[in-house]
């Protein structure tokens, strides 16, 4: 199989994933915070080390907090449920929102009678419209804003920094999404003023499954959302009150965060996204070069990590399970969970869009064999 699916999840991943997996199942699978015997003190100083090398990532100053969930979408769901909500308040989003978000935000919307306002993009470049969002947020004033890194269908890198600068004029709570962002571009808390930063371990980072969270940047104290034990003060029914053991219920995922701590070595080893970003701009030339595909690209400058494109004549799943079925390479196609956006790439008569997700295992070669099958279809 080639597989092109990197913006779903990573692979494959690093030997040492699969080494440090391995060994947590076999020797780690513990308890952290559960007792005090030598394998559960053991566990806790891995946790802890794991979060140490997550702020160092992100170049945080030591006052930050590491709040370990399931996923990505649980630790959103911490974090916006989390937040007081009252009817008239406005939560912004941009238009590149993953249902993590959206969804989310929707459904508070319901229960709080909080207003969901779309962030304005320009509809020629689909960049965000940083000029219109200022006088927006004039007229209607932000609670909060959520807002990807980097979109999950066109890889267009948000001006997070300059979005969140703006925000913090009205003293909103902002929360970044860096589920396709981190690992692959720098996330650099001294420059961007988010209040949350919530990370995917499968992705970008070429962690496991089972392992995600949020960094708790400046403590902004947020209602329980998820409840139940955490190995202390257990006769106490209240949750801790402090980050990040008040987010934290049920056991750590000894397994998975051992093979995330083993991702983060080799991230931080690793210098940036040079070879993915050629392979980008490699494909978009050759794709571009054959008639009957629309490419859907942001800036050559704000864009990394995939590239979506449909055939006129396909639906974008005829697409992908021709790709599948006839040639064995693994693509993406449909809506990628993203609803806003694809009014603006009015891409509804292909059903979406078929992504290419690149990896750090990416080749030229598969790349070649991808646009040699869209050419054949072609003819």
């Amino acid at each position: 199989m080639i597989y092109l699916d990197n913006a779903a999840t990573t692979f494959p991943k690093p030997d040492s994933v699969y080494e440090a997996l391995d060994n947590a199942n076999r020797n780690l699978a513990f308890n952290s915070g559960r007792g005090s015997y030598k394998a559960a003190r053991g566990c806790t100083k891995l946790i802890d080390e794991t979060k140490k090398l997550l702020i160092k990532l992100v170049h945080g100053q030591g006052k930050e907090s590491v709040v370990f969930t399931p996923s990505i979408t649980i630790a959103l769901n911490e974090i916006l449920n989390g937040i007081e909500f009252t009817k008239g308040e406005n939560i912004y989003l941009s238009p590149y929102e993953h249902n993590a978000i959206a969804r989310t935000v929707h459904r508070i919307c319901k229960i709080t009678g909080t207003k969901l306002i779309e962030i304005p993009i320009k509809e020629d470049t689909l960049e965000v419209d940083l000029d219109t969002l200022k006088y927006q947020f004039s007229i209607n004033r932000p609670k909060c804003i959520c807002c990807t890194a980097i979109s999950n269908v066109t890889g267009y890198v948000l001006p997070v920094k300059e979005v969140f600068e703006v925000a913090k004029q009205y003293k909103a709570i902002t929360v970044l999404d860096t589920a396709q962002a981190l690992g692959l571009i720098e996330i650099d808390l001294r420059n961007i003023k988010a209040d949350f930063v919530a990370f995917a371990g499968h992705k970008a980072l070429y962690g496991p499954l089972g392992i995600g969270g949020f960094i708790d940047v400046n403590e902004i104290p947020l209602k329980e959302f998820i409840v139940g034990g955490t190995g202390s003060d257990s006769l106490n029914l209240e949750m801790p009150h402090s980050s990040p053991n008040k987010y934290e219920a049920a056991s750590s995922n000894m397994v998975a965060i051992a093979g995330l701590k083993a991702a983060l070595d080799e991230t931080i080893r690793l210098e940036g996204s040079l070879q993915e970003k050629e392979l980008l701009e490699y494909l978009i030339t050759e794709l571009g070069n054959i008639d009957k595909v629309i490419l859907y690209l942001p800036p050559e400058d704000r864009r990394i990590g995939m590239v979506s494109f449909n055939v006129l004549g396909y639906k974008s799943e005829d697409i992908g399970m021709i790709l599948d079925q006839d040639f064995d390479i693994a693509v993406r196609t449909g809506y990628h969970c993203a609803p806003f956006i694809h009014k603006y790439l009015k891409d509804t008569d292909f059903s979406g869009v078929v992504r290419v997700g690149l990896g750090r295992f990416s080749t030229k070669e598969n790349l070649d064999e991808l646009i040699s099958a869209i050419q054949e279809l072609c003819e």
